[in-house]
């Protein structure tokens, strides 16, 4: 190999990051994994499943998660993999959701939130919200709330949220949480990411001696579906990445299953188990920017997201 391939070898491998080696078994637990059609979400439900675990997909689109099914089902070994119709955007669905989890599921051990949306021009979610904010992170506030009773029946337990070191950038705009007045792709991205990072952290408070742990969590930059959306909110960059594509996939990115160690190791791993409220990056604790880490601010978002959802508020 000559210098160059030897340099963008270690290039690849410092881009991959941590990897979990933890060799825990899941056997007699039951994982929910959001957007586990495709991605990082589907390759750890292949990995939570060799580990013996009933692996639970929440997916919007049905037909491409029953079709995740049979490949996760295929490479794991494991038949115990089921589908179940979530869509993020809509509160309904979360409610409806929720409620079939709770009647039909008898307990709960790791649920990880890790569907998304990123850089998409200003949608609307059904009920109003702004795209990004209310899938990643309204979405997966109210349905994490309503499944709680049932987590803490399955205790010790875990909730591990997909958050992004975008949350670095990002600040909550509490005068205009929707972003009305002066949306940008990034500007939501980064706000929705700081988020699931405040909202974990929130949620360690309120259950502390429950025996569920949270993490939030960077997988990286990761070649997926995720950035499906930049061509549409960015078309300048569409020729650039055409012509870089390929060299950046390969070399800058992580794969999916690179991706989504740490998601794994949030999971499993024993240490990771005696730790909550933190934030991962490359299956190691790393700290969060300052923002992240404003408990009051946190507990505001807290309280203005179960306004927003129509969650019933709780005496804490």
């Amino acid at each position: 190999m000559n210098t160059a391939g030897f340099g963008l070898l270690l290039l690849k491998r410092w881009v991959a990051g941590g990897w979990c080696y933890s060799k825990a078994r899941l056997d007699g637990k039951t994982v929910l994994i959001t957007g586990a059609n495709t991605g990082i979400g589907k390759e750890t439900a292949i990995d939570l499943a060799k580990r013996g675990a009933k692996v639970i997909l929440a997916c919007r689109n049905v037909d491409k998660a029953k079709s995740a099914q049979a490949d996760i089902i295929r490479l794991s070994g494991n038949n115990n993999i089921s589908v179940i119709e979530l869509d993020l955007a809509s509160l309904d669905s979360v409610r409806q959701c929720a409620q079939k989890i709770i009647e039909g599921v008898p307990r709960l051990d790791i649920l990880i939130n890790n569907a998304g949306v990123m850089a998409c021009p200003r949608w609307e979610t059904k009920d109003g919200f702004e795209m990004q904010l209310g899938t990643n992170h309204l979405g997966h506030f109210l349905f994490t709330n309503l499944l709680l009773d049932l987590i803490k029946k399955s205790a010790p337990a875990r909730i591990i949220n997909l958050s992004s070191m975008a949350h670095e950038g990002g600040d909550i705009f509490f005068d205009d949480l929707m972003l009305t007045k002066d949306y940008t792709a990034i500007k939501s991205y980064c706000q929705s990411k700081l988020a699931n990072v405040l909202f974990s952290s929130e949620l360690a408070r309120r259950l502390e001696g429950t025996g569920i742990t949270t993490y939030s969590l960077h997988p990286g930059g990761v070649d997926t579906d995720l950035q499906r959306h930049v061509g549409t909110t960015w078309p300048w960059a569409r020729i650039p990445f055409m012509i870089m594509g390929p060299f950046i996939r390969t070399f800058l990115f992580k794969t999916a299953l690179q991706g989504a160690q740490t998601s794994i190791y949030c999971a499993v791993d024993e240490k990771a188990g005696q730790e909550t409220g933190l934030y991962y990056s490359d299956c190691a604790v790393k700290k969060p920017s300052p923002k992240a880490l404003d408990v009051t601010v946190a507990k505001k978002l807290w309280e203005v997201s179960a306004e927003l959802v129509g969650l019933e508020k709780k005496v804490e």
